[in-house]
């Protein structure tokens, strides 16, 4: 299964492509999009679109794993989020492509076991599971591929718990907590 995880943004939206086969997870391609903060909303928002949708036209995923916009003290920040989300969720209806929305603390957990991981250790874990010599960088970009292996790991939660990884077996353990 090809995912396209997203780690929106208005100034840099992370975009991280893997392959999925059962636990294994390869990474394909990771970029950042930017937009620069002086330039009119309509044009940061239209360039930004058109990177997700050539983003989506040259991987061709079959999901789309996109972080859930949350709560944060900057309203500034979580509007220009809120704004990136609508525009990959339409992309995905405009593609007919799965979209599944996961929060932070989910990601962090299914990639480091830890919900409350700062960004430097999701960085040296997906650095760690993805193989890679370097953890990607800028930290949009890593938080993009942490999505979709969590988007990844989340498909199979219905296996049993002792073929999961630990990671995965964290994951789930939030994910019931977060139902309750």
């Amino acid at each position: 299964m090809r995912i396209l995880g997203i780690d929106p943004g208005l100034t840099r939206c992370g975009i991280g492509v893997i392959d999925a086969a059962g636990r294994a997870v390869t990474m394909v391609s990771v970029d950042v999009l930017r937009s620069a903060a002086d330039e009119a909303l309509e044009h940061r928002l239209h360039r930004i679109a058109t990177g997700i949708e050539a983003a989506i036209a040259e991987h061709r995923p079959d999901a789309i794993a996109l972080e859930r916009v949350f709560v944060q003290q900057n309203v500034r920040t979580v509007m220009g989020v809120a704004q990136i989300s609508g525009l990959v969720l339409r992309a995905a209806a405009a593609n007919g492509i799965a979209i599944e929305l996961h929060t932070p603390s989910e990601v962090k957990a299914a990639v480091t076991g830890y919900g409350q991981a700062d960004k430097r250790q999701v960085g040296a874990m997906v650095q760690r599971i993805l193989g890679l010599a370097v953890a990607p960088r800028p930290a949009d970009a890593a938080d993009a591929l942490a999505i979709a292996i969590c988007h990844a790991w989340s498909a199979r939660s219905a296996a049993p718990t002792a073929a999961l990884t630990p990671a995965q077996q964290a994951w789930q353990a939030a994910e019931r907590a977060s139902r309750r």
